[in-house]
């Protein structure tokens, strides 16, 4: 069997170098382990069987010397020794090869090992990926979608301007029942949310319809007392900082001017539409008083 590379094998990516080099640092450390402990094993053994050696051929040697005077018992001892002699060299083979087969076979395991985090490694790297592509591509996608709503937002908001735009040019200023120039006048809703949009003044819509009692709209309170569908006029009374006015047989869409709050810039009472007994419309005041 081949020993591992000490380099290893080059990872696809550079997430998964800083686990296959410690691996295979640890093979390398491993065998160099198994190799030191195996060559310590054989040098102790190979001191051992030296002893040995060295004590047989004392032996021998004594029973060579009593050999005159022992006879066949000394002769029975050479042989039993010269026996153990050969079990101890046996033996000490015996566990020489075991100890080289125990670090072969850790070694093989440590490959093994190896080789299947590197698989393991290499597929988490292409699975991820594969998932960075995929969210990539939604992404993509959810930009192009937004980029898509985006303009067609533009488009309607310019639309939007275009026709605001328009409906301001088409409204009219006329002259208010006191004699001063009015603002633009709104006829319809549609209207109205033009004007609102341009920001000059306040504007709060009501809905009045006729009663004993007041009805608050804004600082002001007013009073519905007569309403002509046929003529499209109305009579109503207001009170503004506690004072009473009435606005007797007005037409619809015709500002009905009065001053609050000791403004110079009067406020002012639309009416767009008479019901039975009701009347719709708006209150137009300034946003700012400047005092008289």
């Amino acid at each position: 069997m081949s020993e591992p590379n000490a380099d290893g094998p080059v990872p696809s990516s550079s997430g998964s170098s800083s686990i296959v080099l410690p691996l295979l640092w640890g093979v390398v450390i491993a065998l160099v382990a198994a190799s030191v402990y195996l060559f310590v094993q054989m040098d102790r053994m190979r001191t051992e069987i030296a002893g040995v050696r060295e004590a047989a051929l004392t032996e021998v040697s004594k029973v060579q010397q009593a050999n005159t005077l022992q006879g066949t018992a000394s002769q029975r001892n050479l042989e039993a020794l010269r026996e153990e002699l050969a079990t101890a060299r046996s033996s000490a083979a015996v566990a020489a090869g075991q100890a080289k087969t125990e670090a072969l076979r850790h070694a093989e395991d440590l490959a093994k090992k190896l080789e299947a985090e590197q698989k393991r490694q290499q597929q988490q790297v292409a699975s991820e990926l594969s998932a960075v592509k995929d969210a990539s591509t939604t992404t993509n996608s959810k930009i192009a979608d937004v980029s898509t709503e985006v303009s067609s937002v533009r488009t309607e908001v310019a639309s939007t301007k275009s026709q605001l735009d328009k409906t301001i040019a088409d409204l009219k200023s006329v002259r208010g029942d006191l004699g001063v120039q009015s603002g633009l006048i709104a006829t319809n809703s549609k209207e109205l949310g033009a004007l609102k949009s341009l920001g000059d003044r306040n504007y709060f819509e009501f809905n009045v319809s006729k009663s004993k009692q007041m009805q608050k709209v804004g600082d002001v309170s007013i009073r519905l007392t007569k309403a002509d569908i046929k003529k499209n006029q109305f009579t109503i009374e207001l009170v503004a900082d506690d004072k009473k006015v009435e606005k007797r047989d007005k037409n619809i869409n015709e500002p009905l001017q009065f001053y609050a709050s000791k403004g110079r810039i009067p406020c002012e009472i639309v009416v767009n539409e008479v019901r039975k007994d009701q009347i719709i419309g708006y209150l137009s005041a300034p946003k700012v008083q400047a005092s008289r």
